[in-house]
């Protein structure tokens, strides 16, 4: 059974790991089958669709299993930062940021996690708990765990790093990221794609009371309501590394030919170099240039791409890293 965490197999690395506390051993994400979380509270930075006013309810949960060597959250996804929650602790959390007014509850890099998320969401989901559920992760996902998921998440909110194996392999030590990451999507569409949208308040498509954005055979995938806010859809990330600019571009020809304007793209300038720390990769060591993102840029809008989000130049030097000191926990 793939939630069995006796021997762990949840995520692509299938390390097989003994994850039981009883056992006292971790997976390669670094985690036990406790919960751990490191910081829960209303969170700005997302997408404007996501953040809104109110701010997004983020759940910022400990440990990774893809371990990029440039990662910003390197204190909690690999430095063992964060507290031991149980599943009815995590429940009340989500109650509590709804209470804050949160617009959704998005659960950051919860892979790892997801047999105890499932338990904490149904005692909640449908009864109490009243906002979206924003899915948000590195993308390296296994399609089976993800159908665990089908029902609960309303917004998948992945990352997709790379098409190209070797810089996978050399940046984020998973040569298989790109096939794993495409069959994930493709399970996050087939899930958000035969959702029922009836409840989104959408009477008509394109008016006054919203947006719902269809697919090629008029299936709605992207649900936005009237005050900008995504209730339903896919906001697929790419982060452009300096250096790297024909990755992007390989990333989004991949995506737009299967997804086409049915998700939406963020396509991100915001890659700031760990700090204190000597990559081995020369060209991660800067900041990624004005130019090489109008590139990407060019490039996204020549292939079509028009449900995007892009990024001001002063996003550059911007920290979108929060305080993980357990508020909220």
């Amino acid at each position: 059974m793939i939630s069995d965490m006796s021997a762990c197999i949840l995520c692509p690395r299938k390390c097989n790991k003994d994850r039981t506390v009883k056992n006292g051993t971790y997976g390669v994400c670094g985690q036990s089958d406790e919960i751990k979380i490191a910081r829960a509270a209303l969170h700005f930075w997302e997408e404007p669709c996501i953040s809104g006013k109110n701010g997004s309810g983020a759940v910022f949960f400990s440990g990774c299993s893809l371990n990029c060597i440039f990662c910003q959250n390197r204190s909690i996804s690999h430095g063992g930062g964060g507290r031991l929650i149980s599943t009815s602790r995590l429940s009340d959390i989500f109650l509590e940021l709804q209470d804050k007014g949160a617009e959704n509850i998005n659960l950051v890099t919860p892979t790892h996690f997801i047999p105890q998320i499932i338990e904490a969401l149904g005692t909640v989901k449908d009864k109490s708990l009243k906002i979206p559920v924003v899915y948000n992760t590195s993308g390296y996902e296994k399609a089976e765990s993800l159908r665990m998921l089908d029902g609960y998440i309303d917004i998948y909110l992945p990352d997709f790093k790379y098409m190209d194996k070797d810089i996978a392999g050399k940046f984020s030590q998973a040569a298989n990221y790109p096939e794993y990451a495409d069959a994930a999507l493709e399970e996050m569409y087939r899930q958000i794609k035969r959702a029922d949208h009836t409840d989104c308040g959408i009477v008509s498509r394109k008016d006054k009371e919203g947006i719902c954005v269809d697919d090629i055979d008029g299936n709605s995938i992207c649900v936005i309501d009237d005050r900008g806010m995504m209730k339903r859809g896919i906001i697929v990330r790419h982060l452009v590394l300096p250096g790297h600019v024909n990755n992007t571009k390989v990333v989004l020809d991949h995506l737009f030919d299967k997804y086409g304007n049915s998700i939406f793209y963020s396509i991100m300038n915001q890659y700031t170099p760990p700090e204190n720390v000597k990559l081995p990769f020369e060209e991660l060591n800067r900041k990624l240039t004005k130019r090489e993102y109008e590139r990407v840029v060019d490039h996204a809008l020549q292939i079509g791409i028009t449900n995007a989000f892009i990024q001001e130049g002063g996003t550059v030097g911007e920290s979108f890293i929060p305080e993980f000191d357990m508020t909220g926990v």
